[in-house]
């Protein structure tokens, strides 16, 4: 893949504070390395506001606004969602994100499982909600909790969704797909242990499928064990083309057209 291809790194953590004091290097990277545009995940009310104004000064970077599963327990019950709603009203929001559902982790909050379960379910909705009454597309963090993410996703039909970082069955990426909802995936890709991922984004219809980092997460190979940014999605798109059986431009060109088809305000229409 050379520089002449233009791509969309759909789920990089700039707010992250492994990037402090170097997020305009990471972007100057990025832009340097062929990818047009990033789209700045947020995890929390901060990174929310860091994402906003992040975009507002960069051209290349988009924001979403959100609250994610494992930072739940950290809202203020009175006015969170009132706070994020002024932001997703915002003209440069492009959607609501990362929400979801996390049965991973144990509870951060020394609650029971079942409680902190539905504490998480409770964020999801409400924000799933405003995603709706806003008109917004939804990042989607599912981790051991596919199921339950199907059904309450299944409550909103109006809400479109990307299951990011996407590494489930074919199973739960057909029942994904069928709700009309997109698949994204990261360096995960490239391990040389992730064949059952590369065999479900083999599947994948091409015309619901998008690239991501999650930096500063998951680096490909060959930079496994660095930090990951946002230029190496390079690796993750050539893969995706190696597995689709079509050129690496051609990769670049319908995945940045699912992106801005899935986000709002990408590029021209910021």
């Amino acid at each position: 893949m050379n520089h002449q291809d233009t791509l969309i790194d759909t789920h990089t953590h700039l707010a992250s504070s492994r990037f402090d004091g170097d997020v305009a290097n990471v972007i100057a990277r990025a832009e340097e390395g062929g990818v047009s545009e990033m789209v700045s995940i947020a995890c929390d009310i901060e990174d929310s506001i860091f994402n906003l104004r992040l975009a507002a000064e960069n051209e290349s970077v988009a924001a979403t606004v959100g609250i994610h599963p494992l930072y739940v327990h950290e809202l203020s019950q009175s006015n969170w969602l009132e706070e994020l709603t002024g932001m997703a009203r915002e003209n440069n929001v492009s959607a609501i994100g990362e929400i979801g559902l996390d049965y991973y982790h144990p509870p951060q909050n020394g609650s029971t499982d079942i409680e902190w379960r539905s504490l998480q379910r409770s964020v999801f909705e409400q924000q799933l909600q405003l995603a709706l009454e806003q008109n917004l597309p939804v990042v989607v963090h599912q981790r051991e909790s596919a199921a339950d993410v199907a059904e309450v996703l299944r409550g909103f039909p109006g809400v479109t969704a990307v299951l990011h970082c996407f590494s489930g069955t074919a199973k739960e990426a057909d029942e994904a797909l069928s709700m009309g909802h997109y698949l994204s995936f990261t360096g995960i890709l490239t391990f040389p242990s992730a064949q059952p991922v590369r065999d479900v984004a083999a599947a994948a219809p091409l015309d619901r499928i998008m690239v991501e980092t999650d930096s500063p997460y998951l680096a490909p190979v060959p930079f496994r064990g660095k930090q990951c940014e946002p230029f190496m999605v390079r690796y993750t798109a050539s893969k995706l083309a190696e597995l689709h059986g079509v050129s690496d431009q051609e990769m670049a060109d319908l995945t940045s057209r699912n992106a801005r088809r899935f986000f709002r305000h990408l590029g021209s229409q910021k």
